[in-house]
């Protein structure tokens, strides 16, 4: 019965857009900048610059510039500066959110699997606010649970959320990162949000971004149930799919036309592993061993900063196998952040686990504003 869809539709549009969201402020946030890393000062600086940051709010630390560093130096050259920015700055309430910045080291390395302790550096910062506030640091094996997950129509902040939303300020290069920050401040609530099943089977992750376009006003989405791709989209806000894990995915980009503000999430398994760039002959492949010389940075996946690149001004990804379950959840991403949420707080409530391999790239403060505003 079509009209009752279209009812449903509008009922559940209205509900996401009725609270009118605090954005977050200069204030809340906190800029960590590695001083061993010209790429991480740059983009740093510019950020604090344009955001109009407090120069109390930039934490320097000092720490190799690879992409992936061990247990060790994460505890002592990253998460024990930063606390001790935030304990004697007496920051640790005020701030609500941590820009890190390219030139800040990615991933953790350790075991793999659902029990393991391989991690993204952003999702073990955000919870470095449990780590002061009991004293002790959190279990590193396995993922934990998200308190903020799924709380759509709560207000995020301390001590009730005991965690840090933590976004990275990176693309390939300095002028891509820079063009981030520029689109964030252009953001606009204007614009297609996308969403692209790869089937019409009732798979988990199809049910869920069935249900991100069911919540989103129709006039305001492109949703696409068919097996073929979606490319060369105008006019784009917000998009969701499977990535490269859509067997029919055969291109790396996508070439959509993006707005400033636009957000980009799939379910990529390793779409997060570099953000360096790869040749412009590469393109996605598969996991077969005869494609393996293929793989670019010890993959075939799609990469999160290929969105960026094509102007996109945000995007998440995963820094090591997450398993479905733990990607972000587009149904409850889009409207939050279609309703006005910022970017952080629209990506974390829709993201299940920290200590795991989910990262956030953008402005932590870049909001769409209310609809129709």
């Amino acid at each position: 019965m079509p009209h009752r869809k279209h009812a449903r539709r509008l009922l559940l549009a209205v509900m996401t857009a009725a609270i009118n969201w605090a954005q977050g402020r200069p204030e809340n946030v906190l800029v960590v900048i590695n001083d061993q890393s010209a790429f991480s000062k740059s983009i740093g600086d510019y950020y604090v610059t344009k955001r109009g940051i407090p120069a109390n709010n930039v934490c320097r630390i000092r720490v190799t510039e690879n992409e992936e560093i061990d247990r060790t130096t994460f505890d002592r050259q990253i998460a024990e500066p930063v606390g001790l920015c935030l304990r004697q700055r007496r920051l640790t309430e005020t701030v609500l959110y941590i820009a890190t910045t390219a030139g800040v080291p990615l991933r953790v390395a350790g075991a793999g699997g659902q029990d393991g302790d391989v991690a993204a550096v952003d999702s073990e910062l955000a919870l470095l606010y449990f780590d002061l506030k009991t004293g002790k640091p959190h279990q590193t094996k396995g993922a934990l649970p998200n308190p903020l997950f799924a709380k759509r129509n709560v207000a995020f902040g301390h001590p009730q959320f005991p965690i840090y939303l933590v976004a990275r300020l990176a693309a390939y290069d300095l002028a891509g990162a820079r063009a981030l920050v520029d689109r964030s401040l252009a953001a606009r609530n204007t614009g297609k949000f996308v969403v692209d099943m790869a089937d019409e089977s009732d798979s988990e992750g199809n049910d869920w971004l069935r249900n991100a376009a069911i919540r989103l006003p129709a006039d305001r989405v492109i949703f696409d149930t068919a097996p073929k791709v979606l490319y060369k989209q105008t006019n784009v806000i917000g998009y969701a799919s499977w990535g490269s894990n859509d067997k029919n995915r055969r291109e790396r980009h996508v070439d959509f036309r993006w707005l400033p503000g636009t957000i980009a999430t799939e379910y990529g398994s390793t779409n997060a592993r570099t953000f360096t760039r790869p040749p412009k002959t590469w393109s996605i492949s598969d996991w077969s061993v005869t494609s393996r010389m293929k793989w670019f940075a010890g993959s075939p996946q799609t990469l999160t900063a290929d969105y960026l690149d094509e102007g996109a001004s945000a995007a998440t990804g995963h820094v090591a196998e997450p398993y479905l379950a733990f990607t972000p959840r587009p149904d409850l991403l889009l409207p939050a952040y279609y309703s006005g949420r910022n970017l952080a707080e629209s990506f974390y409530l829709s993201i299940p686990a920290l200590s795991w391999q989910n990262v956030v790239i953008g402005d932590p403060l870049m909001s769409l504003g209310p609809p129709g505003k």
